[in-house]
């Protein structure tokens, strides 16, 4: 092989891995804070998406859930799931989530991609563990989750007003439609 394909493969492989470690950086919003202590088990279960920073992966759904349970290597499996309004068709994608730290901390990557993470961190969650507030890698991922498909007016904009503080953008908010 001469010099100049095995510069080009070192290069290209330069690249895939700087590729692939971006990729898989996960982080939280400057100023928020994951839970801690963060109860797993409590966590685990079927959550109802109240609202959204919408993202190509969501766009026209609605009657959006996700169901965390256990994976038997410790994992957590994620189970989201909406209504296509526009294809009239049921969407899912399964994942995984692992904790950056400590199981203690609501602060977890998720993968739907094979080895590319993203961050999902838990930021605010009521004391019975039945709404909580998610925030992504940065200000463009933000979810309201709740047991129930409703959620209490002085939830909703107590999370309003911590997301706002933080920096997002709330007024770009989708309502989930859940009938």
């Amino acid at each position: 092989m001469n010099t100049k394909y095995k510069n080009t493969f070192l290069l290209a492989t330069l690249a895939i891995v700087a590729v692939s470690y971006v990729s898989c950086k996960v982080s939280i919003p400057k100023g928020a804070v994951a839970i801690k202590p963060f109860q797993k088990d409590r966590y685990l279960g079927k959550w109802y998406e109240i609202a959204r920073m919408d993202f190509k992966f969501e766009k026209n759904l609605k009657n959006v859930t996700a169901t965390y349970s256990l994976n038997d290597d410790g994992a957590i499996k994620v189970d989201n799931r909406g209504y296509n309004y526009v294809k009239n068709q049921w969407k899912e994608s399964i994942g995984k989530a692992k904790f950056v730290k400590g199981s203690d901390e609501g602060r977890l990557k998720v993968s739907f991609f094979g080895p590319f993470y993203a961050g999902y961190n838990v930021i605010d969650i009521d004391p019975a563990y039945q709404y909580a507030l998610i925030a992504g890698n940065n200000l463009d991922y933000l979810w309201i989750l709740s047991r129930n498909k409703t959620i209490p007016e002085k939830v909703k904009l107590s999370y309003l007003q911590k997301a706002k503080s933080l920096g997002f953008k709330t007024e770009d908010l989708v309502w989930t439609e859940q009938d």
